[in-house]
């Protein structure tokens, strides 16, 4: 499944657009390297992710071949880290953070 599509099935980011955005932004890495939104990604994999001012590190324990409940979500990521970033500009839009 490429990254982008997990984002989103995972609901770690609500809009799959978004989600590219995000992911070719730089702002994601696959164990240590920076990704594009059609790389696959595989369980066992460490994703790392700058959204907005957050920072997470998560596990891939599972890859789900479709769409998955709101409930059966947390069973996909094992969080690792998580921590704010601070930013020295505001921001009308979460897209701005991208231009």
């Amino acid at each position: 499944m490429r990254v982008d599509k997990f984002l989103k099935v995972s609901r770690i980011i609500k809009r799959r657009p978004i989600a590219k955005m995000v992911v070719d932004g730089g702002k994601a890495k696959i164990n240590g390297k920076v990704v594009k939104a059609g790389t696959e990604i595989k369980i066992g994999n460490i994703l790392e992710l700058e959204y907005y001012d957050k920072y997470f590190k998560v596990e891939i324990l599972e890859v789900p071949v479709g769409n998955v409940p709101k409930g059966k979500t947390a069973d996909l990521i094992k969080v690792l880290e998580v921590k704010g970033i601070e930013k020295e500009i505001e921001l009308e839009s979460e897209e701005e953070l991208f231009l």
